[in-house]
């Protein structure tokens, strides 16, 4: 049996530290059995916390510390009267372009794009920012950043990840994200073994303003999942979007967990869950890669959502993840605020990338 409770909107700001490794957990309240906990969260949707500029310009904004190496060490190629494009410049061009982790192989084709097109020719820095840009925009184009709707509601979206990539302040920035669009949200506090992401993602919920369904510690995360999705139901929900235990892909057990979360929840809706949202750390460089390939595997990975880039010098990382899994990038966290997330648009990235500051 699911229990209602009411609550009271809570503007404060979820504690982002709950979704590092190493924070300490904080005891969340608990039902007095195992049954799932479905609270109601009556409030209006929270209050933007970003300033205005538009997206473009918070998103040049998150990558400066990668536009800013990048350029640095792109401008030191460069003379005033501009530099002979040889095999001394494309080696040197190579090697700057790997400081941003995208990786030996997106490295050698724009390497190779600009010895096509400038081989032999003094050239300057903006005309080679301008072809990096052309270059990096065509190896990150993908069909789609969209959510994909399931034709009867609910949609269930999974989303998965390491400890400490964000996972759970992410959830609540596409919650939010989802529900200014219109829709009806439900959110499953799936990792329960850790108190301090339940009371986190609650957080979230109350400054939604959206339903959420939670647990007693350690309680079976499939059991979770079930009543969100069978809640989700019930209320005619548009989206259910679950929290998954903050797991390594080598960890077998907890693998198997998630494939029983996948069971659990086809029973109660056909064919969920629709999205499988792979959450990576911007920060983590190359170790992102080989979470991407443990995860899409494992979890059957439909997307990525790539979080922390604001504090990243490594946002060149996407550009092997999509090189290597083709998993596309689905939205990118942009700040600290509720309201920094959107969806990934790879035209505007490589521009906010290159761009001189």
């Amino acid at each position: 049996m699911a229990f209602w409770r009411s609550k009271k909107k809570n503007d404060s700001a979820p504690d982002d530290s709950s979704d590092s490794e190493g924070s300490r957990d904080v005891a969340a309240s608990e039902p007095a059995d195992e049954t799932p906990q479905v609270s109601k969260e009556v409030d209006g949707a929270a209050e933007s916390q970003s300033p205005g500029g538009g997206l473009f310009s918070k998103m040049r904004q998150s990558l400066q510390k990668t536009r800013r190496a990048l350029n640095t060490d792109i401008r030191d190629l460069f003379k005033s009267e501009g530099r002979l494009v040889d095999e001394d410049f494309l080696g040197e061009l190579f090697a700057r372009l790997i400081r941003t982790d995208m990786g030996t192989g997106p490295a050698e084709t724009i390497r190779d794009d600009v010895a096509k097109r400038f081989r032999g020719r003094v050239v300057h820095l903006e005309e080679i920012l301008e072809t990096i840009t052309q270059q990096t925009q065509l190896m990150l184009q993908q069909e789609s950043a969209e959510i994909q709707m399931s034709e009867s509601k609910p949609t269930v979206i999974l989303v998965v990840g390491v400890n400490g990539s964000g996972k759970t302040t992410s959830i609540g920035k596409l919650a939010n994200h989802l529900s200014k669009a219109g829709h009806k949200i439900v959110l499953g506090a799936g990792d329960t073994f850790r108190a301090a992401a339940v009371e986190q993602l609650t957080i979230w919920a109350g400054r939604i303003g959206c339903d959420i369904v939670t647990g007693k510690h350690e309680a079976d995360p499939a059991s979770v999942a079930f009543q969100t999705v069978d809640k989700a139901v019930e209320i005619g929900a548009d989206i259910a979007i679950i929290d998954t235990a903050g797991r390594l892909q080598t960890q077998t057990n907890l693998m198997q967990e998630l494939d029983k979360i996948r069971r659990v929840i086809s029973k109660k809706v056909d064919d969920a869950p629709h999205e499988v949202l792979l959450v990576l750390d911007a920060t983590a460089g190359q170790n992102a890669i080989s979470q991407a390939r443990g995860f899409s595997e494992a979890a059957g990975c439909t997307g990525i959502v790539l979080a922390k880039l604001d504090g990243s010098a490594k946002g060149g990382v996407v550009l092997p993840i999509r090189e290597q899994f083709q998993l596309p990038v689905k939205f990118v966290g942009l700040g600290e605020g509720i309201d920094d997330i959107a969806q990934f648009d790879p035209a505007m990235f490589a521009k906010a990338l290159f761009a001189q500051s």
